[in-house]
């Protein structure tokens, strides 16, 4: 494995073990601060909002100047968010910390295209979700340990820890080298990109899914909290669970094919949200958390399916753009997840089968025509 690789899944197995202490609980702490359900998805909505804005900039500038200056500018913010939360006195401290810590996101496309171009004989989508999944081991202990913490100490305890371990993410990334320069002689990418109709397409898919997906997961811990009456240390569990299935799944399923993972996970994520409705017992509602890694799955095959509709002088760009459609996925799939639940709580399940439903038979009908063309436009660009 390349070493700057393994530095990188070494800085996110550490910042999943930081970000996994607070990360299931952070709705609950804004319900602690005052906010209703209807006010936890606007903030939930407006974290997606600072998402947005920066993804495009940000995969553009990782074209333009390289990655690594932007994955450091977004660790050492992320760290530096995070204090915020640990200290924050009040609730508008709080969220500040909180939209500035969704605001780091920015750092997905650089990541990702980094990723892709350190990934040596592996393909894309093995390599982005090996680092995925380095996040997600890091991240099993983490809810457990924070739920319990938080029982006896308070969840103020649990964010100054968390927030310590970032500091040492933040110091393993520093240490990763430049990558290889890719020498490209074409100057039109950035606008070729736009008129990619297949990408654009794999962009109005990657918004419908990554929406269905989210919508049922935002407001679970009030739900499993308030009406399935769990206290803080089995949400906890609930949360390991959710990371073992991730770390599992991703690393079990990373190496099929693009569309055929792609395609996997979304029936998982349907099957979280059935059994977070249905559920009655705490090995159900587990059960459902580990589903719940189709999500991821799905995040990171889109980039995978992405690497093979572009140009690689576009990567950052393409996934910058993939990047933004999912962060206004997050922007508006809590905002009508707060609408659904205060009208009826289980409706957000509901409704959310009926949605994935959709998608999945949409994504059926659509990604396999994409791959097959792009198959084919390769094969015909290699005659020419």
């Amino acid at each position: 494995m390349n070493r700057n690789l393994a530095l990188v899944a070494a800085s996110m197995f550490t910042w999943g073990a930081g970000e996994g202490l607070f990360i299931y609980f952070q709705t609950l702490y804004l319900q602690d601060w005052g906010a209703d359900p209807l006010m936890i998805g606007t903030i939930l909505g407006g974290m997606g909002i600072a998402m947005a804005i920066f993804q495009l900039p940000a995969g553009y500038l990782a074209d333009k100047i390289g990655q690594r200056p932007i994955m450091w500018a977004s660790w050492l913010l992320g760290t530096a968010s995070a204090w915020l939360m640990a200290l924050a006195n009040s609730l508008p401290m709080f969220v500040a910390g909180v939209l500035v810590y969704g605001l780091t996101s920015f750092v997905l496309a650089p990541m990702n295209s980094y990723i892709t171009a350190m990934r040596g004989k592996w393909s894309p989508g093995r390599a982005l979700t090996f680092v995925s999944a380095a996040y997600h081991l890091g991240a099993i202990l983490g809810p457990t340990i924070g739920g319990t913490l938080a029982n006896q100490y308070g969840l103020k305890t649990v964010y100054i820890i968390a927030s310590i371990v970032l500091v040492f993410s933040t110091a393993i990334i520093l240490f990763i080298g430049k990558p290889p320069k890719e020498i490209h002689p074409e100057k039109e990418a950035d606008a070729r990109l736009y008129r990619n109709g297949r990408f654009v397409t794999l962009a109005a898919l990657t918004f419908i899914t990554v929406f269905a997906l989210y919508l049922p997961q935002s407001l679970t811990p009030n739900f499993l909290q308030n009406e399935r009456h769990l206290s803080l240390q089995q949400i906890g569990l609930i949360g390991t669970a959710g990371s073992l299935g991730n770390a599992m799944i991703l690393l079990i399923l990373g190496s099929l094919s693009a569309p055929a993972a792609f395609l996997i996970g979304q029936p998982l994520v349907g099957l979280f949200a059935l059994l977070m409705w249905q559920g009655t017992s705490l090995p159900l509602f587990a059960l459902g958390y580990f589903f719940m890694s189709g999500y991821r799955l799905c995040r990171s095959m889109v980039m995978a399916l992405a690497r093979s509709l572009i140009h690689p002088s576009e990567t950052g760009l393409a996934y910058g753009m993939l990047e933004t459609a999912n962060a206004v996925a997050v922007i508006v799939a809590p905002l009508l997840a707060g609408v659904l639940y205060q009208r009826s709580p289980s409706l957000v399940y509901r409704v959310s089968m009926v949605v994935i439903g959709l998608a999945f038979v949409l994504n059926i009908g659509i990604v396999p025509a994409l791959v097959r063309k792009s198959e084919t436009v390769s094969l015909q660009e290699e005659i020419s």
